[in-house]
């Protein structure tokens, strides 16, 4: 059974840092696509970075230059560090392997001004 836990979320404030991290389990990081999804209040899910198997990676353009994404195969685990936080990336955030459709629960972050 494929598990995805996030933690890391939290409260900050404005121009603050956090790292997100993404455990997995019952599925190999370093062997698919993982992507750093979020949704705010009223707002649809959006893609935010993806790492590829080859260790590419791609952002949103909202965040680029703000975050990073990487991988840590040993630990079978995914990072998501974001600096330079902004009240606009206040959401919740999700890990996903999207193209084998698992999704983590999601861990909040609160950005304040």
């Amino acid at each position: 059974q494929v598990q995805l836990v996030e933690s890391g979320g939290g409260s900050v404030q404005a121009g603050g840092s956090l790292r997100l991290s993404c455990a997995a389990s019952g599925i190999g990081l370093g062997s698919d696509v993982v992507g750093w999804y979020r949704q705010a209040p009223g707002k649809q899910r959006e893609s935010v970075a993806l790492i590829t198997r080859s260790g590419a990676t791609n952002y949103a353009d909202s965040v680029k230059g703000r975050f990073t994404i990487s991988r840590d195969n040993a630990k079978n685990t995914v990072y998501l560090q974001m600096n330079s936080l902004k009240p606009d990336d206040t959401a919740v955030y999700y890990c996903a392997v999207p193209y084998g459709n698992y999704w983590g629960q999601g861990t909040q972050v609160t950005v304040s001004s």
